[in-house]
């Protein structure tokens, strides 16, 4: 038994926040000094280091468990189901729902619970929850439906992942440009023939990284709310991911059987587009190959770093053919790949 994709959807936000809408910012660094850069130049080497120049933010009247249920919606719809006959709905996501202007978090009952209430389904052996998992989460979601699917427990699942980190960042911290909104679902379903899930990885870096992503006080000195916010130290972030990520994703992706000359597409957490370029030319020097041309579908730039929807968003756009040049055709093999908090890496090969 296999488990493949029968139906996908997301949610962008509509409100689009350029770098020029951080002009009147005051930044400072994690020592509480104020940034002596004027605020156009950082945003410029905000472009030149990460690739976004926009991000979307969540409408004021949105919860991250809202996003969630809309691109749900779209990828019920897209797979033709009966919500009914789901067995398990698995929402991925890191900080709950945190009303606009509010500081806490709601993630009681859980957020999955929220959305299989406004899907109205009665069958109260749905079972429903939540994971977290740092960014990828959603990924990691994927993984737990297929071990069901794999195991019979389950034949059908709806795997969620959302954010509304503009809601949990320190405004006076330039990493706060970095991150969006967003939200994206795929239903997957047991299947009998060769496509699917074909291989996964899974790894937890605790020892000495478990703190590169955390939640800490604002870098504004004056700043006495005792509020803590997403914080993270980028140069250790960066340095983890290109040292750990390429060979989990080779191994991941031998595990397939598959040859690397068959891989048709990499989609992989969208954090920082320089960082992915250099993961995916290590992941293919690792084969002593040169990256392909167009392997790497790229989002950043307009979307921002929105965590767990960020794969699943994506992929809705390839499959609903919204980026023109990206498409994925029938027995095509796909690598996902993810790292964040935790810190966490994982990864799966799928055949289309």
């Amino acid at each position: 038994m296999a488990s493949k994709i029968i139906g996908v959807g997301n949610c962008i936000p509509s409100e689009i926040i350029n770098n020029s809408d951080f002009q009147n910012h005051c930044f400072f660094d994690e020592n509480g000094v104020k940034l002596s850069q004027d605020n156009t130049t950082i945003a410029q080497k905000l472009t030149a280091l990460t690739g976004i120049e926009q991000r979307r933010y969540a409408s004021k009247e949105l919860t991250t468990s809202d996003l969630g249920l809309m691109a749900a919606k779209k990828a019920i719809e897209n797979s033709q189901i009966d919500p009914e006959t789901l067995d398990y709905i698995i929402f991925a996501h890191n900080f709950g729902d945190v009303p606009h202007g509010k500081i806490q978090s709601d993630a009681v009952p859980s957020l999955a619970s929220h959305v299989k209430y406004q899907l109205g389904i009665k069958n109260n052996y749905c079972v429903a929850y939540d994971l977290l998992f740092g960014c990828p989460g959603w990924l990691e979601a994927l993984i737990h439906a297929n071990a069901f699917i794999k195991s019979g427990m389950a034949k059908k699942c709806l795997i969620i992942g959302a954010e509304t980190l503009s809601r949990v960042v320190d405004i006076h911290d330039r990493d706060s440009m970095i991150y969006g909104d967003g939200a994206g679902a795929v239903v997957l379903e047991a299947t009998k023939n060769d496509t699917g899930i074909q291989s996964h990885l899974s790894a937890s870096h605790t020892y000495k990284e478990k703190d590169y992503l955390y939640f800490g006080e604002s870098y504004n000195p004056e700043s006495s709310s005792g509020t803590r916010f997403i914080k993270m130290d980028g140069r250790k972030i960066y340095e983890f991911a290109l040292l750990n990520v390429p060979p989990a994703m080779k191994k991941c992706f031998d595990e397939s059987g598959y040859q690397i000359d068959q891989l048709s597409k990499i989609i992989i957490h969208q954090a920082n587009e320089k960082m992915d370029e250099e993961i995916v030319k290590r992941f293919y020097k690792l084969y002593n190959m040169p990256t392909p041309k167009d392997i790497m579908p790229m989002v950043i730039g307009k979307l921002g770093n929105s965590s767990v929807a960020t794969i699943p968003s994506l992929l809705s756009m390839i499959i609903n053919n919204e980026l023109p040049a990206h498409t994925i055709k029938e027995n095509d093999i796909i690598l996902f790949a993810s790292v964040g908090a935790g810190m966490n890496i994982n990864a799966v090969v799928y055949k289309f």
